[in-house]
């Protein structure tokens, strides 16, 4: 039986890290959003782990929703095409968005998504992402998200939520993926 741990060469944001960077968000957001209609959508899959974390320590009333787009396949870099697997099922006029996503890399993904729901009436459009990968991010996109809860390194990321050909997902930390995996 493999053991998943044994593919990761370094461990970057531990359980205790994301722990806290749930409850420094969370803080922040029900700070944020205090009277305002909140929603909560979530870009699936790789969101789910932190979305389910981090609406724990929202303080609020809010409403949930998911959004699953595809834009990497099985590779390690986004096509750049994205296309909406499972849209949302709320309206959003009246709402307060926040959109919640596990990584912004190249941006193309997140900027796709927040000019199509700009489009749905929503009060407002904020995107709240576990990491940010700036080093990677698209020339073309200038997309700034209003949340991040840490940096990480230009190295292939995978646990709590974030995959690698839908494996790896279930790990407790967030760690980078040994390069003889993927290559």
């Amino acid at each position: 039986m493999a053991n998943l741990a044994n593919d990761i060469s370094e461990v970057l944001v531990t359980e205790e890290e994301l722990r806290e960077i749930n409850k420094r968000l969370g803080a922040q957001i029900t700070k944020d959003f205090k009277d305002k209609n909140l929603i909560v959508i979530g870009i699936l899959k790789g969101s789910v782990y932190f979305m389910t974390d981090l609406t724990r320590y929202i303080d609020l009333p809010l409403k949930l929703d998911f959004l699953a787009v595809s834009s990497y396949g099985g590779g390690t870099r986004s096509s750049g095409a994205v296309k909406i697997v499972k849209d949302i099922d709320i309206d959003l006029a009246g709402y307060d968005v926040l959109l919640i996503e596990d990584i912004l890399d190249s941006g193309r993904t997140l900027d796709y998504v927040s000019r199509m729901l700009q489009t749905r009436g929503a009060n407002s459009i904020s995107i709240c992402t576990l990491l940010d990968k700036p080093a990677r991010r698209a020339p073309d996109i200038d997309l700034v998200p209003d949340y991040v809860g840490c940096d990480v390194p230009d190295e292939f990321v995978v646990g709590y939520g974030l995959d690698y050909d839908q494996k790896y997902r279930n790990l407790p930390y967030i760690g980078a993926l040994k390069r003889e995996i993927y290559e």
